[in-house]
């Protein structure tokens, strides 16, 4: 199965680069018809994770895919599910 993977560790203080990296692994993963994306805000103080949570959130962007699932063995990753 083929999935795509965001580390933010490298971008984690640079808002506008942040949502970049957002926008451009979602419609890639539409475009090439990935069914998963691996999203890794890593573990911290929470407040990136809660970011991309509130991303993904916006009605345009939840429109793209089918669900988020929070990986229960490790806080510090998500995982977004499309069905295309």
């Amino acid at each position: 199965m083929a999935k795509l993977k965001l580390d933010l560790h490298d971008v984690y203080n640079r808002g506008a680069q942040i949502e970049a990296e957002l926008e451009r692994v979602m419609r890639e993963a539409v475009e090439r018809r990935i069914p998963l994306v691996e999203i890794i805000p890593g573990k911290g103080s929470g407040q990136l994770k809660k970011r991309v949570i509130r991303f993904l959130q916006q009605g345009r962007i939840r429109a793209l895919y089918h669900r988020v699932e929070k990986d229960a063995k490790n806080h510090g990753r998500l995982f977004v599910h499309f069905r295309h």
